[in-house]
């Protein structure tokens, strides 16, 4: 008699169908495609390499303000900015990126870059 009232009918399990819902569940958010996994870790790695840059940027051309950079440090930034620039246009076209990819939306904060 236990056993009866225990195991009751299936149609009253209420994890009876779970593997199925979860399954449909994960398949509607979570994209596998290895390569749109690929693409958005390298947008984000790009995004965040984007934000350092700019504020690398940022601090050279205050510290230009500021004088306390020589002639020969500015053209090595300069230089070093310019090839970062290169390789990162080079990077965002590999990946079949544009500019804007690289910006997220931070909801109530508003835009990253």
């Amino acid at each position: 008699m236990k056993d009866k009232i225990l195991a009751g009918p299936e149609s009253l399990d209420p994890f009876g169908t779970m593997d199925e819902r979860l399954t449909s569940s994960l398949t509607r958010r979570v994209n596998a495609d290895p390569e749109s996994v690929e693409r958005g870790l390298a947008q984000l790695v790009l995004t965040i390499i984007e934000l350092l840059r700019q504020l690398m940027e940022r601090q050279a051309l205050h510290r230009m303000e500021q004088g306390t950079l020589t002639d020969e440090e500015i053209e090595r930034l300069g230089e070093t900015f310019m090839k970062l620039d290169r390789r990162m246009r080079e990077l965002t076209e590999h990946f079949g990126l544009e500019e804007g990819d690289l910006n997220l939306n931070l909801g109530p904060l508003g835009d990253l870059l």
